[in-house]
């Protein structure tokens, strides 16, 4: 079966290598913004997409003025749920037909973001349900023009090719994976990252770090979403702290930003891992959300890969400047291992999830599995057992 799955990823990486994915357009700041509307036609209604919490605050205010000010009609779409529901979905869909809608503004974090995504693929492939878009190419239509303003910085989807969307009945989530899921337009607004919690700040940067590690020590990675994720990881590592504990750091939240941007550039072409097969059971089951479930799963998978890893990490070390010239690869990959921990413990980062029921234990091992397998190109393959064993490790 192995042999099959690594089959499958180089027929992967030929796709990605040969096809190619797209690049969102980008955009920086608010004059980015302007630009953007500059180009949009003014007699073409826009869905704008978000959640209550961004409207509540007022993070919404300047970004809805300055489409007011460029005369662009919009319709304010933000029952977005922090795990996006399929209903969540098919309502935004509904309000986008009635309004008789050309594109969509997405405004908010990773779940936002998704439900745009899937709001502009339902009204191309109106006969399709989400669950029968899961998996791999199940869309392959141009999508109406959606531009994404991310307000955290983690998740990337403001420049990926993915979707996750929640079934709470089934309590599963279904990821939908196609060229055209990537943004058309993409704006780094650092000011709107402004109001983040710092528990969301580090969940969500935590997060970016899981997408550009999980890329990096992968099988399908390729020279540029190599470049990217230690692009990402550098970053990170550099000013995930400073935006944590300074909130008002628009330099930091800036770079992060970019670090989220870089780490969805590369894992959108180099796939991720059992990181995020693991933490997608959590979300879909508990309602974890994503970046806390992806924080405490990281080390412990980093940990179950060993000395499998231990030249990707030794890379990655040497390119954050944390090494020595004569130190083994072994010592280069624990020093970066260190940094990591280091981090999540100044992040106050969990090191468990009260949430996780021990009865539930062999059924999400199943369901990671099941995920995982073919599609994620991992470095080194684990098993139901194995899986089990690192769950139990987050109950308390």
């Amino acid at each position: 079966m192995t042999f099959f799955y690594r089959c499958y990823h180089f027929i992967l990486k030929c796709i990605i290598t040969f096809i190619g994915i797209p690049n969102p357009r980008l955009y920086t700041g608010y004059s980015g913004f302007e630009q953007w509307l500059k180009t949009w036609d003014q007699n073409a209604p826009l869905l704008v997409v978000s959640d209550e919490t961004l409207f509540n605050l007022g993070v919404l205010e300047h970004t809805l003025a300055l489409i007011d000010k460029h005369k662009v009609p919009w319709h304010l779409y933000i029952d977005v749920l922090p795990n996006p529901t399929i209903d969540n979905v098919e309502n935004g869909l509904s309000l986008y037909h009635a309004k008789q809608c050309a594109g969509l503004v997405a405004i908010g974090g990773g779940s936002v973001l998704d439900c745009a995504k899937m709001i502009a693929v339902r009204s191309v492939k109106p006969k399709k349900s989400i669950k029968q878009l899961k998996g791999l190419f199940k869309v392959l239509k141009k999508l109406p023009p959606l531009c994404a303003i991310p307000t955290t910085a983690g998740t990337g989807s403001e420049t990926t090719v993915a979707a996750v969307i929640n079934d709470p009945k089934a309590q599963t989530k279904y990821a939908i994976t196609d060229f055209c899921l990537v943004p058309s337009d993409a704006i780094l607004i650092a000011p709107l990252t402004q109001s983040v919690p710092n528990f969301i700040t580090a969940a969500t940067g935590v997060d970016a770090l899981t997408h550009a590690i999980e890329s990096y020590i992968g099988k399908i990675g390729t020279d540029f979403s190599n470049q990217q994720a230690l692009a990402a990881i550098k970053l990170i590592l550099n000013n995930l702290s400073t935006a944590y504990n300074q909130g008002d750091n628009l330099a930091a939240r800036e770079n992060m930003l970019l670090a989220s941007f870089y780490a969805g550039q590369a894992f959108t072409r180099a796939s991720v891992g059992y990181v995020h097969a693991i933490a997608h059971q959590f979300g879909a089951r508990y309602g974890t959300a994503h970046g806390l479930a992806n924080s405490v799963l990281l080390m412990p998978v980093l940990r179950f890969y060993g000395e499998k890893i231990f030249p990707q990490l030794a890379d990655i070390a040497d390119y954050c400047q944390l090494t020595q010239a004569g130190q083994s690869t072994q010592t280069k990959a624990t020093i970066l291992l260190d940094a990591i921990e280091q981090l999540l413990l100044a992040l106050n980062i969990p090191n468990t999830l009260a949430e996780i029921r021990t009865t539930d234990i062999a059924e999400i091992a199943a369901a990671a599995m099941k995920e995982a397998h073919p599609d994620y190109p991992v470095p080194t393959f684990m098993n139901h057992a194995q899986c089990e064993v690192i769950i139990e490790q987050l109950t308390e």
